[in-house]
């Protein structure tokens, strides 16, 4: 969850605290918000970023401190596209002008998100080689910070979101038109990230599942996509949706993004990760119980309770191990953990923090 708290990129204790928070919660995994690669990749001027060196130090103490708590921490780099240049949410939506520190953003085509945006650049190839060269890197910066997942983005309207699908990206190159081509850019960043990412540690791609939009992305588009992640080095697709187009009819509701999630790993053969509108502890666990995903993602969720994970075990009659600091205020058939002390989280009781 972008905390928009950021200046020239750099983490801050805000950021420690709040992403500590979630791993003292008993949360296993701890997925650090979207990080710009590039300056002109960010949503707005306070996102964080990893386009430089200077940005790893921060980075590194806050991935001790979730080690130190027994969680994985996992980066998401990202790129916004078109949707770039914009002010934190809130302060209200309203584009940074280059007067104001903003930007002129890029995009698979001039074709502006909605009124209230800039109108894009175009990517030339230079630019495209650019975005590319820029994910390794950011890549090769979270392994230096001791990340143990790296996530690329590819939803939201976001850049790799715009290059997939029809309704943004109106190119006629190798980057436009057909599937295949439209699906390139995504690929190449892969690649390129996993020739720098350890085999051992998991890639993770952030997915749209559909437009929900006439004409857009589809969730057959979806399927055949994680096919080709998975020949090309992906260890789990996040499967959320939406987000490309302002005027889309979001049928929003509990679980609703979860059946694209089951469907994209009973069809493509590759472990997925379900999001959106999970709250409930039984909810979760019968996601992973049902074999419609592996990993259950939870985001606003843990904002509003940052120790949902221990309640969750506890809901569930499990053992739930709390940080003897705060034992007098824990269940009583609670355990002290410390990062040793922690017993790794079985892969069918897996709950995340984004």
């Amino acid at each position: 969850m972008c905390q928009y708290s950021s200046q020239d990129g750099f983490a801050t204790d805000w950021h420690l605290v709040h992403l500590g928070s979630r791993a003292v919660g008993g949360a296993g995994l701890v997925i650090v918000e979207a990080s710009a690669v590039l300056p002109e990749g960010r949503i707005s001027p306070g996102d964080l970023g990893i386009w430089k060196d200077d940005h790893i130090p921060m980075l590194e103490r806050i991935v001790s401190f979730l080690h130190s708590q027994g969680a994985r921490a996992g980066i998401q780099i990202a790129h916004a596209g078109r949707k770039g240049s914009m002010a934190a949410p809130f302060t209200g939506e309203h584009l940074v002008t280059e007067a104001e520190g903003g930007w002129i953003p890029v995009a698979p085509s001039p074709i502006p998100f909605s009124p209230k945006y800039a109108v894009p650049r175009e990517l030339d190839q230079a630019g495209i080689n650019a975005v590319v060269a820029a994910f390794a890197e950011a890549a090769s910066r979270g392994l230096a910070a001791g990340f143990d997942l790296v996530e690329i983005h590819a939803a939201h309207g976001y850049l790799f979101h715009e290059f997939l699908s029809p309704l943004s990206n109106r190119r006629t190159d190798a980057y436009g038109g057909s599937f295949e081509n439209r699906t390139r850019l995504l690929l190449e960043v892969v690649d390129a990230v996993r020739e720098v990412w350890p085999d051992h540690l998991p890639v993770s791609v952030r997915i749209s599942a559909t437009d929900w939009a006439d004409g857009g992305w589809t969730i057959d588009d979806s399927v055949e996509l994680a096919r080709k992640l998975r020949e090309h080095g992906v260890d789990i697709v996040d499967v959320s949706s939406g987000g490309l187009v302002p005027q889309a009819q979001i049928p929003v509701a509990p679980g609703y993004q979860v059946p694209f999630a089951a469907r994209i790993r009973n069809e493509a053969g590759i472990p997925t990760a379900a999001v959106g509108m999970i709250t409930e502890p039984a909810q979760a666990d019968a996601v992973i119980g049902q074999g419609e995903a592996d990993i259950v993602l939870l985001a606003r969720e843990m904002l509003r309770d940052p120790y949902w994970a221990a309640h969750a075990a506890s809901a569930l009659s499990e053992s739930a191990s709390w940080p003897k600091q705060y034992l007098r205020a824990a269940p009583p058939h609670s355990a002290p953990r410390t990062a040793t002390e922690r017993p790794a989280a079985e892969p069918e009781k897996v709950a995340a923090a984004v």
